[in-house]
């Protein structure tokens, strides 16, 4: 009997194996397909906006009134706008604009934030109570009501907008620094290096710091995408680049009277060139979020 009830447990163990490891390979090839479809993704994207513009030999600003809201055809693939300007290059210049204010706003938020989270961390007493409070004092506020009252003091331009989002976007990153800072304090060879004799500014400097670096990296390309929405939002309100200037939030907001009268492509297209950059960032974080963090991923195989 006891023979019988090993061979029995045995079956089962074999039963239940191969579906953990038919279940980890479905997970893994499916985190491939989203890691390459993501690359692929960001790769026309990049090439889009480098390429397109010298390419295409044509005015994104020649307004043309004889040929205003045609919709989709070989001559202007996505179309054109209320006055005649042809849509893909509107978007493609739309996209170039809000990639360069997220990308130039992500890097001003993360050195802020990874400077003040790992002062914060590495200090402690006062100086760490002063910056959460800050923090907590930023928190308080929507990010995109700070945005507005930081935008409102200037014209209507980029730097305004990038110092905006890079002003109101550097919390999250603070907060993931010293918190990762404060992890590593206790590690056995901080304790080693202030034991040696090494003053606090060179353990923050040559052991904290580059400790830190991958996470506030992560943090910065998961703040890409945030950024070029809220800069879309904020020239949605008519609040961000000028009206004329090419932004996917303008280039939206200046189609709601033609998708009320039917017309859905001077929406459809400047929407999916925000959503789909935005999607494919933010596959490629997440991919790389798995590898940096041996926990999740470890999770993530089973």
């Amino acid at each position: 009997m006891a023979e019988t009830a090993v061979a029995v447990d045995a079956d089962a163990d074999a039963d239940v194996e191969p579906k953990w490891r038919s279940y980890g390979t479905r997970r893994r090839s499916t985190r491939t397909v989203r890691v390459r479809t993501s690359v692929t993704l960001v790769a026309l994207t990049v090439v889009a906006v480098l390429l397109v513009p010298p390419l295409v030999q044509l005015d994104q600003q020649a307004v043309d009134l004889a040929a205003k809201l045609q919709p989709p055809s070989w001559a202007h693939p996505f179309g054109t706008d209320d006055v005649g300007r042809d849509l893909l290059l509107r978007c493609v210049y739309g996209l170039r604009v809000s990639l360069f204010v997220g990308v130039v706003a992500a890097l001003t938020a993360t050195v802020i934030g990874t400077a003040l989270g790992a002062t914060a961390g590495a200090l402690g007493g006062w100086a760490d109570r002063g910056i959460m409070r800050l923090v907590d004092t930023f928190s308080s506020v929507p990010h995109l009501l700070l945005g507005i009252f930081i935008v409102a003091m200037f014209r209507p331009g980029v730097w305004p907008v990038v110092v905006s989002v890079g002003l109101t976007h550097w919390l999250s990153t603070a907060r993931i620094v010293r918190a990762e800072v404060l992890s590593l304090r206790s590690r056995p060879y901080i304790d080693a290096a202030i034991s040696g004799g090494a003053s606090r500014w060179r353990v923050t400097v040559r052991h904290l710091l580059p400790a830190v670096l991958p996470q506030a990296a992560l943090a910065a390309v998961l703040m890409v995408p945030h950024a070029m929405w809220h800069e879309s939002a904020l020239s949605f309100l008519g609040l961000g680049l000028p009206a004329h200037m090419a932004s996917l939030g303008n280039l939206i907001q200046n189609a709601r009277g033609s998708l009320l009268a039917g017309q859905w492509w001077p929406t459809l297209f400047p929407g999916l060139f925000l959503i789909v950059p935005t999607l494919a960032i933010a596959g490629l974080a997440g991919a790389w979020r798995e590898r940096i963090n041996p926990r999740r991923r470890s999770e993530l195989m089973l």
